[in-house]
């Protein structure tokens, strides 16, 4: 498999897309609000893709986070809840938020997999900091990190639940970010102390079983390079520090914070010790540019890929439907 997951271009799949993905074989794929109409042609879709690699596990992921960030969007889906419902519930009643996140998170995962999706990019385990851009904001579960390590915990016990694998973000985090990485690179002029308490959530859920590495400069850790293009960030930080020993991704290899092509990009993301590129776009040539510079994924990268989604294959384990779920966390959120 090659060390790449790629966006498509739109509803169905086009005969060069099928082309080169047969040829390239990449790792999976990552769904955008382009690629959802209608529920039957999505799940035409998933299955698609499936029929094209004959992998039952294949990853197809989406960012169906909730508020702000939701791929699968109303009215032909149903709304959600920002990660900002649960902190607001959390300090009233921390044991009801917690379950109102586990439930919201179980609701969302039978919906994916309803529509043959079965990785969520969530939990956000940014912790919020004073005077950072909002491009975490309300998606964060709050400024305290146990209580963000506690609600991320929850929900991807939810996930899990439904047969849906979570993914842990932004590694190692992006709660003090100024600026957008989508938009320019974030440098983050902390120290290294400082830095503890934004690693605290993934440290405490160091299991989980995929991570996403944003794109920002931490000039404690490493004053040249991106956290997604840095071998000490990686190993020293990720996989040393926190012990993470998931399965790894780049955020978005499109977006602004980085520079050179998407191929060069995603080199130096698999160079510096990410197991995967994620390439969001759907545009081909990019694609065609990734697919030149990544070769296949390391044989330790497909074992952590494997045991990823060794979870979702179990599919959903016993506990409410998607409505009774729903019920639940509304009328637990109301407490608030």
């Amino acid at each position: 498999m090659q060390a790449a997951i790629y966006g498509l271009s739109g509803l169905t799949l086009t005969a060069d897309e099928r082309a080169f993905f047969l040829e390239t074989d990449p790792a999976g794929y990552i769904l955008f609000a382009r690629n959802c109409g209608d529920p039957e042609q999505l799940k035409a879709l998933t299955a698609s893709l499936r029929d094209l690699h004959g992998r039952e596990d294949l990853p197809i992921l989406i960012d169906q986070e909730g508020g702000r960030v939701m791929r699968m969007k109303p009215p032909v889906w149903p709304p959600l809840p920002s990660g900002g419902a649960f902190e607001k519930l959390y300090q009233a009643a921390p044991s009801s938020a917690i379950e109102a996140a586990r439930m919201n998170a179980r609701a969302i995962g039978l919906l994916l997999a309803a529509h043959g999706i079965n990785v969520n990019c969530a939990p956000n385990l940014d912790v919020r900091q004073p005077n950072a851009d909002q491009v975490v904001g309300d998606r964060a579960y709050g400024t305290e990190p146990m209580q963000v390590a506690a609600i991320g915990r929850a929900v991807l016990d939810g996930l899990s639940s439904a047969g849906v694998v979570g993914v842990v973000k932004h590694m190692p985090g992006h709660g003090r970010a100024t600026v957008d990485s989508h938009k320019e690179l974030p440098r983050v002029s902390a120290s290294a102390e400082e830095l503890d308490s934004d690693l605290e959530p993934f440290e405490a859920l160091r299991e989980a079983p995929m991570g996403m590495v944003a794109h920002i400069l931490f000039e404690a850790w490493d004053r040249d390079r991106p956290s997604s293009q840095s071998p000490f960030i990686i190993d020293e930080i990720i996989r040393k520090r926190i012990g993470f020993a998931g399965l790894l991704m780049t955020d978005d290899i499109g977006m602004e914070a980085l520079a050179g092509s998407a191929g060069e990009r995603s080199a130096a993301a698999i160079a510096a010790g990410c197991d995967l590129t994620l390439h969001c776009s759907g545009k081909f040539d990019e694609m065609l540019d990734v697919a030149a510079h990544v070769g296949a994924m390391t044989t330790e990268a497909e074992g952590r890929l494997a045991r990823a989604m060794a979870g979702a294959m179990l599919g959903a384990s016993d506990g409410p439907d998607f409505a009774g779920a729903v019920a639940v966390r509304d009328e637990l959120l109301a407490l608030a």
